[in-house]
Formats: C-alpha cells, structure tokens, sequence
C-alpha cells in the first residue's frame, strides 16, 4: 500500500437551469493546508478545473478527468449557522471565521471564473442517519467500502469507494448532509440561472454528488497503489 492523503471538509454539490453543475471543495484539514477549489461541468459536458495552487492543481488533475485546468485564487467564505466558536489567531485563508464545527448557513465561492452563492438549509434524511454513526467509524475506509453498494443503489451516481487515475484508491466517508435551498451566480460571465438537481451526474471521477443540491461534510482518504 502506498501514500495515503487524508482531507477533511465540506463538498456542495449543485446543478443550474443552465445546465452548469458545480461542485465545491472546501477544505479544512489537508496536506497542503485549508484550500478550497471548483470542478465545474459545462451542459456540453466541457470539464474545469479551478484550482488555487500548482500543487493542488496537480494532485487533483491527475485524479479526477478534466477538459482544462485553470489556477486562480479560489475564496470560499460561509456564514454560520450559530455563533463561531473561538478561532485561533491569525488570517484565514478563506476569508471567513467559520469553522469546521459549525455548518455554514450560506456560501460565497469567488474565483475570476466563478461567482457563486448558495444557501444551505436542514439537514436531509440521509444527514440525519449520518450524525448518528461515530465520527471515527463514519470516516474510514473500512466503512465506506460497507456504505458503497448501498450508495450505488439509492442515490444514482454516488459511490463511497473507488479507484480514481493514476490507480488510486479513494474513500468517501460522509458525516453529514444538507440540502442547498437557492443559489445564484456566473460562470465565465454568464448567468448559471435558478438550482436545479445535478443531472446528469457529473463526469470528474467515479462518483458524482447527490443529484439532490446538497453540502456533504466528508473525510476523504487518497491512497496511492
């Protein structure tokens, strides 16, 4: 077995009336530190890449399937649902005092590509079921290989394992879920229009998000082979 990379974070998920599916890393426990970046795919199916960094640009590019790569500064900034818990002194690299434990209420995604705000409502059925299930147990590898098959068969497009590019084994373990009630924004200058479900699932690896609007707080584990 080879390197494992472990990421810990929020991915919103969202379709548009136009035809654009977003889908939004927001990461707070990293190798690389807190960064976030964007996949966006086209209604024609055209794949991007928005990545903050060279280095995150290229773990990313060679595990999930793009069309184009752009590096650009990518500020994700979340309004929380309850008061912010004290945060440790210095600048965050998001621009916002959310934090991992608090569950953000709206998001505002900024890149020169992309302008993006989403509000974030309750917790779904699924995010209910999630909570319940330890943390530690939620989170590994072992259990989203168990939570796999039944991913596959309730929610189409989703999947908790798989082996991305590059022979990489990937491990998606969800802790919680919540719907995405409104959103609105511009790609490359053009309106995306009202949300709508993401479908098609998109095409960047080998699970989609939910095909319901939604924010998953996940650990993700990368394992090289």
């Amino acid at each position: 077995m080879g390197e494992r990379r472990r990421f810990r974070g929020r991915i919103a998920g969202v379709g548009s009336t136009s035809g654009v599916r977003v889908v939004v890393g927001w990461w707070f426990e990293t190798p690389f530190g807190p960064f976030a970046d964007v996949m966006v795919e086209g209604p024609d199916g055209h794949r991007v890449l928005l990545a903050p960094s060279e280095q995150v640009a290229e773990l990313v590019s060679t595990t999930y399937a793009f069309d184009e790569v752009r590096l650009e500064p990518v500020t994700v900034a979340g309004a929380p649902l309850s008061p912010p818990m004290p945060q440790p002194s210095g600048p965050h690299p998001h621009g916002s005092p959310a934090s991992s434990k608090i569950p953000p209420r709206s998001w505002s995604v900024e890149t020169p590509s992309l302008s993006l705000a989403l509000d974030v409502g309750v917790r779904t059925p699924l995010g209910r079921m999630l909570v319940l299930v330890p943390r530690p147990v939620a989170t590994s590898p072992a259990f989203a290989t168990l939570a796999d098959p039944v991913a596959r068969v309730a929610m189409r497009g989703v999947r908790t394992r798989g082996v991305a590019r590059a022979g990489r084994r990937e491990y998606y373990g969800a802790t919680d879920v919540r719907a995405v009630i409104g959103m609105h924004g511009t790609f490359d200058g053009v309106e995306l229009g009202a949300l709508a479900p993401v479908d098609p699932p998109c095409r960047f690896g080998f699970s989609s998000t939910p095909r319901r609007p939604s924010v998953t707080e996940v650990a993700t584990s990368i394992v090289d082979v």
